[in-house]
């Protein structure tokens, strides 16, 4: 770490703005920004900007961009080398731009053709891009819903998915590989844009994406007493979302003040679709209006939350919830050509699972993050059968597989088309969620994000993570553990003692199920924070009800003996 800190005091070159901040950081602030280095793992790399190894800024972006060429000119040799290219896409983020330039010119200089979008577009939009380009891979510069101080690198492959391990790690080998941060040159941007080095994807491309995501439509529904207030929360949304659900036919209502690219976020606490709270000038807007929906896409515009007008209130549905609601429509008004197969992973709600079964459509469940969902969809081709929906808990929803991530778009315009076709029945999407538990079960879920910052926090989580292993459990609370499954050596324990091996790539993950639900702990692969998943079911809304309370309540109880709440 000193050696580091040395050697980035003593670069006269230093980008002014680092170097300020570095001659003021005390022995924690160095300790935080020079005691690691940036990770890369399957989902790129994301971590709070500012001076130092273990932070985001144009060095640590520079190496990023140079192992990722480095890696496409040593794996992807099926093409000339003269004819590799990549796509790179940015959010709205404060130096989001200005990182997505640094990563193009250095592909760039390593002899790597990259389409760089003008301006800031949405995740889904790069994947398309990558598919559409037949680009060697993608690069898009996002945080997501993380706090306004992170950034991020988000990397896909030649299928326009997100790198899952195998290919992370060879990534990862090579930045590692890199030894002097500061060794590379590369040229101005101007340059490259004048050799035809890097090529600008104008506005005209986004009509190829949404031309895309308007075939997600099952069937034309009367929309006129429907009305819609969308916010992009400051982000990418706000290149097209209001206008796209507009030239779909709904009456759509934006919120003005965060329809603004604001990498600050400043009128909300946090830029997440997940939390009611940033739906607060929605809601605003929505009883002036007398909006029937709330749509809210995360800063990227991968992601979408909603809510719903309940007599005088606004219903917030969460990810299984609207899951549950977009799957049931499709099975029933959606078109199957060949086997349909639904994907999701291993911590959302089991009711989604069922509702596959009794409806014949094959499942496959692969670990927590979209990338896992879209590499099946590879497989699934190649058996001759189709794709038919995918989701997972955290908001993210995919219905066509011309784009290889979840795209908020696509789920706009089917939560939209749903909600229409259920008002004209004077039916809203709660009594249709009702319907559906009352078919399959009554199943409810819970998300505790615990966090706990700094590199002290990240230990912390591994400690914790380590110490429950080593406990095995036959118990949690007053619950009889009946399957213990280990994602990180890949066996599933039951309470018999028979073993069985998990067929998915090792991860760091812990499940126990019970008789009627299960819980996961898992440190977050974005953030310094554990999250662990509640699910439960029962024959009734009480029963469901009065189970996750308890099973919530043990849950935090352990937490707390373990020092993780107060």
């Amino acid at each position: 770490m000193l050696t580091d800190i040395a050697i980035w005091r003593a670069q006269q070159n230093l980008e002014p703005k680092l170097k300020d901040e570095l001659s003021r950081l005390n022995e924690k602030g160095l300790f935080e920004a020079f005691g690691d280095d940036v990770s890369f793992g399957t989902g790129g790399i994301r971590g709070i900007m500012g001076v130092g190894t273990n932070r985001l800024n144009i060095y640590t972006i520079r190496k990023a961009s140079l192992g990722f060429a480095n890696y496409i000119k040593e794996n992807l040799t099926t093409r000339p080398y003269s004819l590799h290219n990549v796509v790179v896409a940015y959010d709205t983020r404060n130096n989001s731009r200005l990182f997505a330039e640094e990563t193009a010119r250095v592909l760039a200089s390593q002899n790597i053709h990259v389409w760089l979008f003008e301006q800031f577009r949405p995740t889904p939009e790069l994947s398309f891009a990558v598919r559409y380009l037949r680009a060697d891979g993608g690069i898009v510069i996002t945080a997501s819903h993380n706090p306004p101080e992170y950034n991020g690198y988000k990397v896909y492959d030649e299928n326009g998915c997100q790198l899952v391990p195998h290919k992370a790690d060879k990534v990862g080998a090579a930045i590692e590989k890199i030894k002097d941060i500061f060794a590379l040159k590369v040229d101005s941007l101007q340059d490259y844009l004048a050799r035809g080095a890097i090529t600008t994807l104008e506005k005209y491309f986004d009509d190829k994406y949404l031309t895309a995501v308007r075939f997600v439509s099952c069937q034309k529904v009367d929309q006129d007493e429907l009305k819609i207030v969308y916010t992009p929360l400051h982000g990418t949304g706000s290149a097209f979302g209001a206008q796209l659900l507009r030239e779909n036919g709904y009456n759509v209502y934006s919120v003005d003040a965060q329809m603004v690219p604001d990498g600050n976020f400043s009128t909300l606490k946090s830029p997440n679709p997940e939390d009611p709270h940033a739906f607060a000038l929605a809601v605003e807007l929505g009883h002036k209006v007398g909006a029937q929906l709330l749509l809210a896409t995360d800063p990227d515009a991968d992601r979408v939350g909603s809510g719903i007008l309940i007599g005088d209130k606004y219903h917030f549905l969460n990810g299984n919830e609207m899951a549950a609601i977009m799957f049931d429509y499709l099975i029933k008004y959606g078109v199957r050509i060949r086997q349909p197969v639904f994907i999701s992973t291993i911590v959302t709600s089991d009711l989604v699972f069922e509702m596959a079964k009794r409806n014949n459509i094959e499942t496959i469940r692969t670990l927590t993050g979209f990338k896992f969902i879209c590499e099946q969809i590879e497989y699934i081709k190649q058996d001759r059968k189709d794709f038919f929906f995918g989701c997972e808990e955290s908001y993210g929803y995919l219905i066509s597989d011309l784009v290889r991530d979840k795209d908020a778009f696509q789920a706009c315009l089917m939560i939209a088309e749903i909600t229409a076709f259920y008002q004209n029945r004077d039916k809203n999407l709660l009594m249709v969620l009702n319907d559906i538990y009352r078919e399959y079960g009554f199943y409810k879920e819970k998300l505790l994000n615990i966090k706990s910052p700094g590199i002290d926090g990240i230990k912390n989580i591994a400690a914790f993570m380590d110490e429950m292993r080593r406990a095995k459990f036959k118990k949690l609370g007053g619950e009889k553990i009946l399957i213990t499954e280990d994602y990180f050596s890949s066996r599933a324990t039951y309470c018999d003692g028979r073993v069985d091996n998990i067929n998915l790539p090792s991860s760091d993950v812990l499940k126990y199920v019970f008789e009627n639900g299960w819980i996961v702990f898992r440190p977050s692969g974005t953030e310094p924070k554990l999250k662990v998943y509640i699910a439960v079911h029962s024959d009734s809304d009480a029963g469901a009800k009065d189970l996750l309370e308890k099973t919530q309540s043990d849950v935090e109880k352990l937490l707390s003996e373990k020092g993780f709440l107060q």
